[in-house]
């Protein structure tokens, strides 16, 4: 799912027009700064002066004290690495503090490609263990499996009706995906996962998504539904129906971390850190032992420029190796440079090295205490799906009767 934060506003273009009650929205949005993450702002009807995304309710709106709303989910495909903790789980932490946060697996999402049933059960538990030993507190978060809330899925086909397919065609992901899978081997939900992500955020009425630059697309698509949903069947339409009125799905805005929203492979600077690359030598997994992190650091791509250095452009495995540094040591990014400009590799991946299994021995540790007690992860999963539930239901419900369903 750089830690630069912007400054000033920045203006986003976008290709496709957006629509509302009065007409087309402006293709620009500004990017604003939200409690240290930078947030995307609304966009904004071209006839006045009044936001796209209505309040859901007006107590949300009114009350200081309610809390922000944000979700966020990993697939349980693979090991859960690095790139996943630094770029996702690690901030979740600090915005369970602060928000309202529902946190899941993401579970529907690891069968849009062929798998094996068996992997995916045992990684499911094991990727809700991960997240509790990493810090997410289900005291403070909603801890659940997404398939255990069908609403999702409802949803989902709720919202297909109202996807247009280029909408579909025109996501970089599929067209990779696809590609490297072979006609034979993609299935239809590798098209429409989007639709479903959609639905994982929209059924919260969420404020803000957190995301990386690879998911920002995706993002954008969730927007232009629930914008184009609420065209289609909010306001009177739905006040017509018997409904509330006004808009059905709040329009989430980005939530981009400062830093590690993109970890880069062991093996090549310029690619992501991930799940489905060939070689496990290419990523860190959180419950890599020791001596595993020791031979992966050791053997990682490096080059023959002396010194080390941050933001050199010809040097993109050095700056990776060094942000992944100080983000496990908790240090600036000057400290860093300082630290490490007259440093050798050999010298800087025991330093390296060090660092990775300071930070995740702790996790790890917690991880074997939680895989050993069950029941308490079971029950974890339960209440979160309950406390998920009891929100997704009354969203779904909604969409039901402005889309003229007979109620139930």
């Amino acid at each position: 799912m750089g830690r630069s934060l912007l400054s000033h506003f920045s203006i986003l273009t976008f290709s496709t027009p957006r629509f509302t009650s009065c007409g087309y929205l402006r293709k620009t949005r500004l990017i604003r700064k939200h409690d240290g993450l930078q947030v995307g702002r609304d966009f904004r009807c071209l006839c006045s002066n009044v936001a796209v995304s209505e309040p859901v309710n007006s107590e949300t709106s009114s009350s200081s004290t309610v809390k922000k709303r944000i979700v966020s989910g990993v697939q349980p495909t693979g090991s859960i690495h690095l790139g996943n903790y630094l770029g996702a789980i690690k901030n979740w932490i600090r915005l369970q503090d602060t928000y309202e946060t529902f946190f899941f697996i993401v579970d529907l999402h690891a069968i849009t490609l062929p798998y094996d049933p068996q992997q995916l059960l045992r990684a499911t538990r094991d990727t809700a263990a991960i997240y509790l030993a990493c810090g997410v507190d289900p005291s403070k978060a909603s801890v659940f499996v997404q398939s255990h809330v069908r609403a999702h899925v409802e949803l989902m086909w709720l919202l297909s009706s109202a996807t247009p397919i280029g909408w579909l065609n025109r996501m970089i992901q599929f067209k990779e995906k696809s590609r490297k899978a072979g006609d034979e081997n993609v299935a239809v939900a590798l098209l429409t996962y989007p639709v479903l992500m959609a639905a994982d955020i929209l059924l919260y009425q969420s404020d803000f998504v957190p995301v990386g630059e690879d998911q920002k697309q995706h993002l954008e698509l969730t927007r232009e539904l629930a914008e184009r949903v609420n065209y289609l069947y909010g306001g009177r339409k739905w006040k017509k129906l018997g409904g509330r009125g006004g808009a059905i799905f709040k329009v989430p805005e980005p939530l981009i971390p400062p830093t590690g929203a993109r970890i880069m492979s062991l093996t090549d600077g310029l690619s992501k850190m991930s799940k489905s690359a060939a070689s496990d030598q290419s990523r860190i997994n959180l419950l890599d032992s020791k001596d595993v992190i020791a031979n992966k650091i050791k053997r990682c791509k490096t080059d023959a420029f002396p010194g080390l250095e941050f933001d050199n452009a010809e040097r993109p495995e050095c700056n990776n190796l060094l942000s992944i540094y100080q983000l496990v040591t908790g240090k600036t990014k000057q400290e860093v440079a300082e630290e490490c400009r007259d440093m050798n590799w050999g010298t800087f991946k025991v330093v390296l090295t060090d660092a990775l299994v300071d930070h995740l021995h702790p996790i790890q540790v917690r991880y074997e205490e939680i895989v050993s007690d069950s029941n308490y992860l079971d029950e974890v999963l339960a209440e979160g799906a309950r406390k998920a539930s009891d929100i997704a239901d009354v969203t779904v419900n909604n969409v039901y009767q402005a889309m003229g369903f007979l109620r139930r």
